[in-house]
């Protein structure tokens, strides 16, 4: 689809946002909202097979994510979010590199509610802090499977009060590899599929 390539085109050389211009933020987010229009997928949240799976950041305006990049001897590695539909679960895994056997990993694990057909509501339940190395991270899909059976990480490993930490986000584009969503706080995500 021509539309699709041109937003990844206009994504391209802007390592998710970090390096975007103003004028490059514009085009993006007109790229994004002439896509949504096209949206494939009326009712993205009953998609099930579509929304399954492990997705990696392409692009965010999101501040929170993008000030990951701003601590100091680190660097901003890939960011998933895999969404476990059976189980209405969300792991958002950020990887940070640095220096050698320093790599770290910030995670949120979240449960997600149908609010209507674009709509999910959000609420986090556990963050995850730590090196790579003594979580014994080595990929998103084994560190969910080790969240999943209840491990208690070596790294700062807390609950979150969900009645406070919650928000909403509206799915609005998604296909079989591509997916756009707008979070509570203005944010825009795109994400593919891995």
């Amino acid at each position: 689809m021509l539309k699709k390539s041109a937003l990844l085109d206009a994504i391209a050389g802007t390592n998710r946002g970090l390096l975007a211009s103003e004028q490059q933020k514009q085009s993006i987010l007109a790229a994004i909202a002439t896509l949504e229009d096209l949206n494939p997928t009326p009712r993205p949240v009953e998609a099930a097979n579509l929304l399954q799976g492990n997705w990696r950041l392409l692009y965010t305006t999101s501040k929170a994510l993008l000030n990951l990049d701003r601590v100091p001897l680190a660097q901003l590695g890939q960011i998933y979010q895999c969404i476990r539909v059976e189980t209405t679960s969300i792991y958002n895994i950020a990887e940070i590199y640095g220096l050698p056997y320093l790599e770290g990993l910030v995670s949120i694990a979240a449960k997600f509610e149908p609010v209507d057909g674009r709509r999910v509501q959000v609420k986090f339940q556990r963050s995850i802090v730590g090196f790579q190395r003594l979580i014994g991270y080595n990929s998103p899909e084994d560190f969910i499977q080790q969240i999943e059976t209840g491990k208690k990480f070596t790294a700062i490993d807390v609950p979150i009060n969900s009645d406070t930490q919650q928000g909403w986000l509206d799915i609005t584009y998604i296909d079989n590899d591509l997916r756009i969503g707008r979070g509570n706080e203005g944010s825009v995500f795109v994400l593919s599929k891995t």
